[in-house]
């Protein structure tokens, strides 16, 4: 039996450490907090102390709220503490295409609050003087003179939406700031940047401790009663009763509540991180903006505060982690980039975002008293914060933002359980076959 628990322990604690990730090794010491092992009540319970889990707990602790947050490994331990740590406006969805599936008034609604992510970011960061190595900018690059059209129309329609923070780039300005010969243009959003995405997670969770919210990590939630007047939530040691219920564990819930499984897919990018490259990384990135391309699937990168590249990219439909990152990962590095051919690579690692069929993310209610939120789709960074915020104005009373994304229709993935991951993979090869003929 002490064998078995032994084998048991190490399981769990490699299901629930964090990756071998740069930001894993960067991180700012944080405390060890407790696992739940008994039956709590609690006014609020929040599901997932991510992003939107953090974004939730902290605007309804600072309306006075007794929330209780419960983690199923540590703080920021799912796609809020791996990902490319870029604060990129918008949906993944662009604004035409909402206009297009949902409607003039929808377009509208999402074009007036699709900055208002990376606004709560730069609060919160100043409010409660969170050390994240926040930078200013982003920059879309483009690979054809199609998508450098697409960005030019996407510039002249958020401008019809107030946003006018975007510079145009051609071939020969977008050199000063990004050294590569892959590009015809771009675009800079001067309103985007990017930071260190476990340690800005780790900051809004001492923000939220400080305010009085108590955070049980380790304590995955095995299953939720969502039929109750108070939903039940039950954790492998413990259980809460809870008024509210708030479930955000976004690609990391699993089939915990099959309800929302069939919503979403889980995909898994991965990133790998270069020795310090010093003014080898200076001359590559001169402004230190933070890059994505416009391809379907696409490169992302920035340096680091200690001189890295930060480089992302591929997409596994289903969650799985490729065998060997570098490998899938290196050449594209290479290509953009030839004079870091054979650097060193001292970091690689993957993480899983949730995708909805439409790429626009999805909210609502379960039963009388659970909401969620979940399927960013891979813009996740900043809205995951801003679905919070719309969360706990819910929860608070305001439903108006709450229910106008909570009736968007949704369908789920052709071909169910089974065939979902196979369909998006075959739509990934047509449009990657789009980008490699440039139309």
């Amino acid at each position: 039996m002490a064998d078995v628990e032994r084998k048991l322990g190490r399981i769990v604690s490699a299901e629930t450490e964090y990756p071998p990730s740069y930001y894993a090794a960067t991180a700012h010491p944080t405390p060890d907090r407790p696992s739940l092992t008994e039956a709590i009540e609690a006014d609020i319970c929040i599901v997932g102390a991510g992003y939107t889990g953090l974004s939730c707990a902290l605007e309804l602790a600072e309306k006075g709220h007794k929330v209780v947050l419960l983690e199923g490994a540590r703080v920021g331990w799912g796609a809020s503490g791996r990902n490319g740590g870029q604060i990129v406006n918008g949906l993944n969805a662009s604004l035409e295409k909402i206009g297009q599936m949902f409607g003039r008034e929808a377009q509208a609604f999402v074009g007036g609050l699709i900055c208002e992510g990376g606004h709560i970011i730069r609060d919160r960061v100043a409010r409660y003087a969170i050390d994240c190595d926040l930078k200013p900018g982003n920059l879309f690059a483009a690979t054809t003179t199609v998508q450098l059209r697409a960005l030019e129309e996407k510039r002249a329609l958020w401008s019809s939406f107030g946003m006018d923070a975007h510079e145009m780039l051609d071939r020969d300005s977008i050199q000063t700031h990004v050294q590569t010969d892959a590009y015809v243009g771009g675009m800079i959003d001067h309103t985007g940047g990017h930071m260190h995405p476990l340690n800005l997670a780790l900051g809004q969770a001492a923000a939220f401790e400080g305010l009085g919210g108590v955070i049980y990590e380790r304590s995955r939630v095995i299953s939720v009663d969502t039929s109750l007047p108070q939903p039940l939530v039950t954790t492998a040691r413990g259980r809460v009763t809870a008024r509210v219920l708030v479930m955000a564990g976004n690609a990391y819930l699993g089939r915990t509540v099959p309800e929302l499984a069939t919503r979403v897919l889980a995909a898994s990018t991965q990133m790998i991180a270069t020795e310090p490259l010093g003014d080898r990384g200076r001359a590559l990135l001169p402004t230190e903006r933070c890059v994505e391309d416009m391809r379907y699937i696409l490169d992302y990168y920035r340096l680091s505060a200690d001189g890295r590249l930060l480089f992302g990219g591929g997409t596994v439909y289903g969650g799985a982690t490729p065998k060997d990152i570098e490998a899938k990962l290196r050449p594209n590095l290479e290509k953009l980039f030839p004079r870091l051919k054979d650097v060193a690579i001292t970091h690689a690692w993957s993480g899983n975002f949730a995708l909805t069929l439409s790429r626009v993310p999805q909210m609502g209610r379960l039963g009388p008293a659970t909401y969620f939120a979940h399927g960013y789709s891979g813009h996740g960074v900043t809205g995951s914060h801003l679905f919070g915020r719309i969360l706990a104005e819910a929860i608070n009373g305001d439903l108006s933002r709450f229910d106008t994304f909570a009736n968007l229709p949704w369908s789920p993935f052709p071909g169910g359980q089974t065939l979902r991951v196979p369909y998006s993979i075959l739509g990934s090869w047509w449009y990657g076959l789009r980008d490699r003929l440039g139309v």
